[in-house]
Order: C-alpha cells, then sequence, then structure tokens
C-alpha cells in the first residue's frame, strides 16, 4: 500500500567524484543537515536509496512540540521550534508550520499527575506549558462533545506537514548550494588509515572524509557492514487522514485512544499513540537485554509478532560485497501495510469526541517503521572508533518536530563548531559505557 503522496521534489543527478561531506539518507533530519552544511558554504552531497522523504518523515503524525518531550530532548526541541519559526522564509518553500497548540487530554487522576510531575521536570526551561481546567479543555478542542477532567496544554508548540516539509527543506538545501541524489544508495564507506576515504554508491564512488548517517530505520544495518553495533529497532504505527472537515480543533492533541492533528487541507491525521507493532527479527533478539528496560515500560503499548519483515530480515544477517546490489537496492522505500483496524478505531473515539469528523471520509490509511533506542532518545554523535561519521538516528517517533535542530546539531559536528546545545545526552557511547538506560515516565 502507497503511504502519503509528497511535495515534487527537484533532484541532481550527476554524481561528483568527491564531497566535503557525504550525507547517507534524504529524510528530515538528512536534508535538515544537508541544508546547514551548504549555509555554511560547506559542498555536501546528499544520497537517498529511494525518494526525499519516502518513509517515516512523511507519515508521522506531524506534530512539533516541545511538550511531554524527554528532559534531554527539551533544549534541541526549544531550538528546534524557534527554526520552524522561519523556515518557511529560509527555504522559500511551505511546510506547512503553524503554532496551534497541542493539547495532552486528561481523563484521570494518574494522567493529571503524570503531567504535573512533567511540569516541574520541565519548569527550569520556561516553557508556557501549563495544566488547563475542563472548560478550557473544551475551548480548546474545539466543537468536543465530551468533558474531560482537563489537559496539559502548550499554545506555543505547532504543528507542520510532512508530506511538504523535507521536500521544501531539501529546495532550500539545494539553493544554498547542496547536492542532492536520489534513487542512489550508499553501500558502504571505504577507509584508509582507519580515517573515512570515499563512500561506495551503487552509482560509483565519491572521495570523501566525512559522513552524517542519518538512514533513520536503516542506520542500524548500515553500522552493521562497519562493524558498529546500534543499539536499534523498527517500530510499526499506523495512521489515518480524513477528507476537510468545516470545523474542530485548530492544533493536535492525544488522548488514551486517539490523537489528531488538524491538517492543512482542512482534514485531520488520526492515529493511536498506544498501537504499535515490533516485527519480531534477528535483532529482536541481538539486542534482547538492551530493550528490556524499555519493554518493561511500554507494557500493551508495544505488540510483538511475526511479519513479513521477520522472514525478509533473515536474508540480511550477512555482510554484502560492496561491488554488489544489497538490501539498500532491493528495498528502496519501507512500506508497511497498517494496521486498519486500529486506525480506524482511533477514528471511531475521535468521531465520538468531535462529532464534526462524522462528516469526514477516509482519504487514506497508512504505516511508517519508525527508528528507536533503548531509551527513546536519538544518537546525534560522532564516533571515536571512526573519526569522520556523524550519526543521526534513533529519534524514536519524535523526529520531525526536532528535525531541523537535529539538522543543525549534526552540522556542528561535522565540523566542529560550537554546538547549539549541549550533544553529550545523544552520545553514542551512552550504549556502550556503561551508563544505566534511562527511561522517562509517562506524561
Amino acid at each position: 500500500m502507497p503511504g502519503p503522496a509528497l511535495d515534487h521534489s527537484v533532484t541532481d543527478h550527476a554524481l561528483p567524484k568527491k564531497a566535503g561531506v557525504v550525507i547517507i539518507g534524504g529524510g528530515i533530519i538528512g536534508v535538515s543537515t544537508a541544508l546547514f552544511l551548504a549555509e555554511r558554504g560547506v559542498d555536501v552531497v546528499l544520497c537517498e536509496k529511494g525518494i526525499l522523504g519516502g518513509e517515516q518523515s512523511s507519515r508521522n503524525w506531524g506534530w512539533v512540540r516541545v511538550m511531554g518531550r524527554d528532559r534531554r530532548e527539551i533544549p534541541l526541541a526549544i531550538e528546534a521550534l524557534k527554526i520552524w519559526d522561519g523556515l518557511d522564509a529560509r527555504v522559500g518553500g511551505q511546510t506547512g508550520f503553524h503554532r496551534s497548540g497541542i493539547a495532552y487530554i486528561s481523563e484521570t487522576e494518574t494522567d493529571i499527575a503524570n503531567r504535573d510531575a512533567w511540569l516541574k521536570l520541565a519548569q527550569a526551561y520556561g516553557l508556557d506549558t501549563r495544566q488547563i481546567g475542563a472548560d478550557e479543555t473544551a475551548t480548546v478542542m474545539l466543537g468536543t462533545g465530551q468533558r474531560y477532567k482537563g489537559a496539559l496544554y502548550t499554545p506555543s508548540d505547532g504543528r507542520a506537514e510532512p508530506q511538504k516539509a523535507v521536500p521544501a527543506i531539501a529546495m532550500g538545501a539545494r539553493r544554498a548550494g547542496a547536492r542532492i541524489l536520489t534513487g542512489c544508495a550508499v553501500r558502504g564507506i571505504e577507509k584508509s588509515a582507519g580515517r573515512i576515504s570515499a563512500v561506495i554508491t551503487e552509482k560509483g564512488r565519491i572521495e570523501t572524509s566525512a559522513v552524517v548517517l542519518a538512514g533513520g530505520a536503516w542506520s542500524r544495518l548500515f553500522c552493521k557492514g562497519l562493524g558498529i553495533r546500534l543499539p536499534q529497532l523498527k517500530v510499526r504505527n499506523s495512521v489515518l487522514r480524513t477528507s476537510a472537515v468545516n470545523r474542530g480543533p485548530d492544533g493536535a492533541g492525544a488522548t488514551a485512544t486517539f490523537a489528531y492533528r488538524k491538517r492543512l487541507d482542512g482534514g485531520y491525521t488520526i492515529a493511536n499513540g498506544g498501537i504499535n507493532m515490533h516485527a519480531l527479527v534477528p535483532d529482536s533478539f541481538a539486542f534482547f537485554r538492551d530493550f528490556q528496560p524499555a519493554r518493561k515500560a511500554e507494557g500493551e503499548a508495544v505488540q510483538f509478532g511475526l511479519s513479513a519483515r521477520s522472514f525478509q530480515e533473515l536474508f540480511e544477517i550477512s555482510a554484502v560485497p560492496l561491488d554488489r546490489p544489497g538490501a539498500f537496492e532491493r528495498h528502496r522505500i519501507l512500506d508497511p501495510n497498517p494496521d486498519g483496524r486500529s486506525a480506524l478505531n482511533a477514528l471511531r473515539a475521535a468521531t465520538e469526541a468531535l462529532p464534526v469528523l462524522r462528516d469526514a471520509k477516509v482519504e487514506q490509511i497508512w504505516a511508517g517503521l519508525i527508528d528507536v533506542t533503548p531509551d527513546a532518545v536519538p544518537v546525534i554523535s560522532t564516533l571515536g572508533s571512526l573519526p569522520g561519521l556523524v550519526i543521526a538516528t534513533g529519534f524514536s517517533g519524535h523526529g520531525f518536530g526536532i528535525g531541523p535542530g537535529a539538522g543543525h546539531l549534526t552540522a556542528d559536528l561535522v565540523m566542529g563548531t560550537t554546538p547549539i546545545v549541549d550533544p553529550t545526552p545523544f552520545r553514542f557511547s551512552r550504549f556502550s559505557d556503561g551508563t544505566p538506560i534511562e527511561i522517562a515516565p509517562p506524561v
């Protein structure tokens, strides 16, 4: 089943022989990194095996938030929101960004207590997040037919259009001087004297001394080919979009049974964040201990089972020589079958709460594979074992909103300049240096 249609992207065709930096992956992290490097005059080439934004970067909910984030992500999320504010003008395109507010709806006293705890954690950052009561919740959730206890609400959080953002940012990066190649899988990295000397693509070799791996769900497999152990798994979430409706809340919000986000086209994106699927694959067992704390914390939010990927990945265990096609060329775009039942159940729950959705038609249902780390915090990091490599992956379903900030930080690490925020919480070594896995409490 095809994913959502993206805005058209203009890309390059000629493979350069040399580049200052090569970026692997054309999702929101990759194109944002390309933008910030190109704006600084860096000779940057981005290689995407499929199409720009073809996987999770166009399949997510479209939320742009600081609220509810792990404390380690809050500073970067704040910086990302500042970038989103001027991003359309910066890239000369439309991302659909709008500060329309986000609400976490409270249905129980436990919800309120969890959100009070997060507010105490976040109060040092000067956010405009607050707990609101039943009356104000009814105003924020315009047209609701239910009376809720309240909500955790951040009016300065926003929404954007996943199908527009990546093409727009990529267009801005090209205008700034970046070269962007689609349908160009990177098979691996060539090293000389322990350092990066080139990337090997399906179209040929690009000489370079610096590489950014922003491969999303594919990053683990790429790292495996380099002998790097990156603990990362894939989780599927299914999403639905409706036709346009006349009224309803302008922003985004979530209850225990559904999440909603107003779209630029007048419809809504609907999903349930509490129903996710992890297909059991060889990595599920390889990283069993790494993910044990997360499994205990998530409870029933992630289900386990077999799927086509369970068997497909059995044949991707062995390394493939760089002169032969591999998994990156066999599978240009991850397009998992959605869980239509869970998406439609979320829509039914949303319709009970928002009667305006009774007139909406289901336009499309799709799914995406989310790149997840053991602590649900991304890796944005250099690697001491391979100078010249920066990894930006494992955004665990939080990557779209934080993407421009993550791109800025990644560019800082590539260039060795003062980082936009402290990168220590995102260091790759936290999974191997004895640091206990820290799981954020529920919000």
